[in-house]
């Protein structure tokens, strides 16, 4: 019987996989790692900050482990068991936030900016607990942003093969044909791969500019605009309108509220990724 010598890349996993893998100081997915996770990751998915942050307060020392400094963000930690602290305060699991800010034009959905510009976290005043954006809108684009420091909502949200659709009102450059809006709706190719099908609906035509409500539920980086390129277009605005069943109600640009209840059940409800 021919001897096969076992293939370099078979990676084992489970519990005890991991544990030797933190032991050796090797960097492991946490994805299907149940209450184990990365240090950084459990400090931010407790509500202290952004994984940047966290990264930052490991490295300076300012995080224990079971009474022992820890300086390696990619530690693996069990947080039912492992006692965190933080600047020696016990690191506790923050209450759920979930925040609806209507976003203007200008600000960028980051922490913070080397150039200086201003980010969402300018709007939100004194949120006593650190929340992340749940996908990003770009510089130049205004409309709904949900922010929360629920991890499992913003994947929910994000994934998109829970299929919540995000809907746009875009001002196009040239005027688009019933053929070109067909072509939207079936899908056309970006560098990084086909679109899926969008819902798209002419709003109206003005001059030479047509105007767009378009809905679609993945969320590559600048995905409606390069749509838009597809067709031999340009976007002029682009404002995020809807997310799942979520609007503006009489939200102000520039301002925030907390989301309802009923809000929030609805994207846990909206349709969902298919059991095999």
């Amino acid at each position: 019987m021919k001897w096969i010598p076992k293939k370099p890349w078979r990676q084992k996993t489970g519990p005890v996989a991991r544990k030797r893998a933190g032991a050796a100081g090797m960097v492991t997915s946490d994805t299907d790692s149940g209450t184990q996770k990365t240090l950084e990751r459990v400090l931010s998915k407790a509500g202290a900050g952004s994984r940047t942050q966290a990264r930052s307060w490991i490295h300076a020392g300012q995080v224990q482990v079971n009474g022992k400094v820890v300086e390696d963000p990619d530690r693996w930690i069990d947080f039912t068991r492992d006692r965190v602290l933080l600047d020696g305060k016990p690191l506790t699991k923050r209450k759920q936030i979930y925040i609806l800010l209507y976003k203007p034009t200008g600000y960028i959905t980051t922490f913070k900016d080397p150039e200086g510009r201003p980010t969402v976290y300018d709007l939100l005043g004194d949120i006593d607990q650190f929340v992340s954006p749940v996908g990003r809108l770009d510089l130049d684009t205004s409309g709904l942003l949900i922010m929360t420091n629920d991890t499992q909502f913003a994947e929910r949200l994000t994934n998109p093969e829970h299929k919540i659709a995000k809907t746009y009102l875009v001002k196009c450059s040239t005027l688009l044909s019933d053929e070109t809006l067909e072509q939207l709706r079936r899908g056309v190719t970006l560098s990084d791969g086909p679109t899926r099908p969008a819902t798209v609906r002419r709003v109206r035509d003005t001059g030479k500019y047509t105007h767009l409500e378009i809905a679609i539920t993945e969320g590559r980086n600048r995905q409606v605009r390069r749509m838009i390129e597809a067709v031999e277009s340009k976007v002029l605005k682009l404002v995020r309108t809807q997310i799942g069943p979520v609007t503006f109600g009489d939200l102000k640009i520039g301002h925030w509220r907390t989301m309802e209840p009923d809000e929030l059940a609805s994207l846990a409800m909206a349709p969902t990724r298919s059991r095999r």
